[in-house]
């Protein structure tokens, strides 16, 4: 911070100093010509500069030419007293560099501008050597004085510039994540509300959404995150979540997947813009899955697609539980070591077609052992593992208890 401040006062010095050494009479000279040199300028940037060029804008093409008189009328004064205040000047330029960010155009056009408005000056300086009081040395110094009046009016537009960029910038944000608030409510507002604050957050409303849940961070920067094209984020809330737009197009996982690389998060499934917090409500519950263990992140995002059965269980947990206490009571019969081989055994036999010798494989035990544990099962559930709809809920009851289990504290 000091060297930037010493070298600040450095530049106004040196700037001073080029000032001091003109001649103060040359203001005078310069004067009369002002009419002729201000229409000049504007001529040429008009014609080199085609984003400055609307001849059926009146106002646009004043206020281009209030900006070059003046630009040219402070320079004569710098020139008549180079202790003159050069604020005025300087906030007009960062104010037209603050329009250049409103008006979405980089700073390129205005660069050019302002060079093709120099060049002018110099052309219009040199045309004037040889008049009493202008000979090449102080022609010389004026060339220098241009140039370091071009670059104060640069570096103001310049200012101006970034200030705009970084209020429009978060303006867009605040937009966008109100927009995000209007999605993802439920019920949500309507679909007139959305798609008006979507228009003023630049935001292309897409057919089908996903959203995002993300584990919260507090204080973590997430400046540097790089998100796709479209993506709306809200990092302040209590839980963030973001909202992915036609999260079917081809690469978009892979984009998601790059982008939270590293965060606890899970990916809702595909759904209809209207649809969007139901959406959320499921990469919630995913993401909390998922931190108690009982879904794997497999070093990605969880992807809610993958994982829908585990969801259906754990909508309702307390019911979840219920139907295991309920169907798999015969197994409190037997010891928990045996339990454990008979509940996994089961699992197994019912997933897999009821083949003991896929089963035996699977588990890495003998055949004859697979078939001594299903005469125990047999034994203990009897009737139910021959009624379709007692084995269906055997199989969730049995699932539940696996995943339960795998997210319980150790």
């Amino acid at each position: 911070m000091i060297d930037g401040e010493v070298s600040r006062v450095l530049e106004q010095t040196e700037s001073q100093d080029v000032w001091r050494a003109l001649p103060c009479e040359v203001a005078a000279l310069l004067r009369p010509q002002v009419d002729q040199a201000v229409a000049e300028m504007i001529d040429a940037i008009q014609q080199g500069v085609p984003e400055y060029a609307r001849p059926l804008d009146a106002s646009y093409t004043a206020a281009i030419s209030r900006a070059v008189r003046h630009s040219v009328e402070q320079f004569i004064e710098r020139v008549a007293d180079p202790d003159a205040s050069f604020d005025e000047i300087v906030a007009e330029f960062r104010t037209i560099g603050g329009v250049e960010a409103r008006e979405g155009r980089s700073l390129e056009p205005l660069q050019n501008a302002l060079r093709l408005g120099a060049r002018v000056a110099w052309r219009w300086l040199c045309a004037a050597a040889g008049e009493p009081g202008m000979d090449m040395r102080v022609l010389g110094r004026i060339g220098e004085a241009i140039f370091v009046y071009l670059d104060e009016l640069a570096a103001a537009c310049a200012t101006g510039y970034q200030e705009a960029r970084a209020r429009v910038a978060g303006e867009r944000e605040r937009r966008r994540r109100r927009l995000l608030d209007l999605i993802v409510v439920d019920p949500p507002a309507s679909r007139e509300a959305i798609a008006d604050l979507a228009k003023a957050a630049g935001w292309t409303l897409p057919d089908r959404v996903a959203l995002a849940a993300v584990e919260e961070r507090p204080g973590l920067d997430v400046a540097d995150l790089s998100l796709p094209p479209g993506v709306l984020a809200d990092w302040m809330r209590r839980e963030p979540c973001l909202l992915v737009p036609d999260p079917d197009r081809p690469g978009r996982a892979a984009l998601i997947d790059s982008a939270l690389c590293g965060w606890a998060a899970a990916l809702g499934p595909s759904v209809p813009l209207s649809r969007a917090s139901a959406s959320l409500r499921w990469a919630r519950e995913a993401l909390a899955l998922g931190l108690r263990g009982v879904i794997g992140f497999g070093g990605g995002v969880i992807r809610c697609d993958e994982h829908m059965s585990t969801l259906l269980i754990f909508s309702d947990e307390e019911l979840a539980e219920a139907l295991r206490a309920a169907r798999l009571a015969p197994l409190d019969r037997v010891k928990p070591v045996v339990r454990d081989r008979l509940a996994d055994t089961l699992l197994c036999w019912l997933q897999h077609g009821e083949n003991a010798h896929e089963v035996a494989t699977l588990l890495r035990v003998h055949p004859q052992t697979v078939r001594y544990r299903l005469r125990q099962i047999d034994e203990l559930f009897g009737g139910e593992l021959r009624d379709p709809d007692r084995r269906f809920e055997l199989e969730m009851a049995l699932r539940a208890r696996q995943l339960i289990e795998a997210g319980a504290p150790r």
